[in-house]
């Protein structure tokens, strides 16, 4: 195959082809600096959206003047509860009470021995009617378990989480059997006039 020789017209085109075309080299700078350029822009656009999501589920505050949340007992205060090895200095029987009847009775209970100077005291809310109720097993968890729940055992460990229920309770675990096992619970209360354990 013979090689075309280029004519004078040919090389005067070639010319201007080569100085309108520009060296491989400089052409990748650019693009990995456009690169770049497109990517920092997609960083700033992005970061006040995140903002705004984090913004538009904000995490519950509590007041300065709110009590403290509930906190488990203290590891030797646990123990000897869950051996029934204390005795509640008080106890508040809400067995067959309505659900709304149950609630202020609990927290006028707890106001009053909290005021009274009582520490310890026992609620009892009954096991439920459930075929399982009846067991004597007791524990830290074991009222989670829903073939095991009562409506007031279901209900009472909400109510004390609510802010009006911890100006009075600490915290709270489940009975030993010899208290009420699963359908009562032991109440820690705060110190009359403060809000600290």
């Amino acid at each position: 195959m013979t090689r075309k020789s280029f004519e004078a017209p040919d090389h005067s085109l070639w010319d201007d082809v080569k100085k309108s075309v520009k060296p491989l080299g400089q052409v990748r700078k650019r693009k990995v600096g456009g690169m770049h350029a497109a990517k920092s822009t997609i960083i700033q656009l992005q970061a006040p959206k995140t903002s705004t999501q984090f913004d538009a589920t904000p995490k519950a505050r509590q007041r300065a003047d709110a009590p403290p949340p509930l906190a488990q007992m203290d590891r030797r205060t646990a123990q000897r509860l869950s051996r029934g090895q204390i005795e509640p200095e008080a106890r508040l029987d809400l067995h067959g009470e309505g659900v709304e009847t149950a609630r202020m009775k609990l927290l006028h209970f707890l106001s009053a021995q909290r005021h009274q100077g009582h520490r310890m005291v026992l609620v009892i809310t009954g096991k439920g009617a459930s075929a399982f109720a009846r067991h004597t097993l007791h524990g830290m968890t074991h009222f989670h378990t829903p073939e095991r729940e009562g409506r007031l055992r279901r209900e009472v460990p909400l109510w004390l989480h609510e802010e009006s229920f911890r100006l009075h309770a600490v915290g709270f675990q489940p009975a030993h059997p010899k208290h009420g096992g699963g359908g009562a619970f032991y109440v820690r209360l705060r110190k009359s006039g403060h809000h600290s354990p």
